[in-house]
């Protein structure tokens, strides 16, 4: 059996600011490191066979800081970035809610009339993310593998294996916080959901952080 275990990058300091990411990026936070080091020694004693990486710095470096001295083979994946958001990426969502008003709107309330004339829909994340899954699957039979990604595409995932609405992306749970941990079992081919954005190696004095 196939174990993924799946997390989202520690916060950044765009997460702080309030600014969309996408294929941009910021740098982690001193809280996000912390996350990601702590996440790290939860799963210390999981032998992982591949560590893949969205090829944005906030996933590597979380990775990086997870794993530290483990060796383990480490795989940039595009397939795995977040969703694009075009000419919205590293500006302000207030900003954004404003000039872009519609599409603002549809992209957290409406994301199957979401669209983009400069970065992604969702309909062309879930595309790329079941093609990267595909291989996946392909290349690991067995084991254990380890995936450093972001909110959108965790997102994603979870609505295609629950074979969730679209429209009800953001309406329902899991919150998706910085280095939350999900875990998926391939079983006879197919994926299935073990665990869901699991944050218990995280101070509960922490409060939570804004997606993205």
């Amino acid at each position: 059996m196939l174990t993924i275990y799946l997390t989202r990058h520690g916060e950044t300091e765009w997460n702080i600011a309030q600014k969309l990411q996408g294929w941009l990026d910021s740098p982690l936070t001193e809280k996000g490191k912390r996350n990601a080091r702590e996440l790290g020694a939860r799963l210390k004693d999981i032998e992982f066979q591949t560590v893949y990486s969205s090829p944005s710095e906030r996933s590597l470096c979380t990775a990086q800081l997870m794993m530290q001295r483990r060796t383990c083979p480490f795989v940039i994946e595009e397939d795995l970035k977040e969703i694009h958001f075009g000419d919205w990426e590293g500006q302000n969502r207030q900003v954004v809610s404003e000039n872009y008003p519609q599409a603002y709107f549809n992209f957290w309330n409406a994301p199957h009339l979401y669209t983009s004339e400069t970065g992604e829909n969702f309909f062309e994340l879930e595309q790329r993310l079941l093609a990267f899954f595909e291989k996946l699957k392909s290349l690991h039979q067995t084991g254990e593998v380890l995936i450093v990604t972001h909110t959108v595409v965790i997102k994603m995932l979870l609505a295609t294996l629950k074979k969730q609405p679209l429209k009800k992306l953001w309406s329902t749970p899991p919150f998706i916080q910085d280095t939350s941990l999900t875990i998926v079992e391939c079983v006879e081919d197919q994926l299935e959901i073990v665990l869901e954005a699991d944050v218990s190696h995280i101070s509960q004095e922490q409060e939570q952080v804004t997606e993205r």
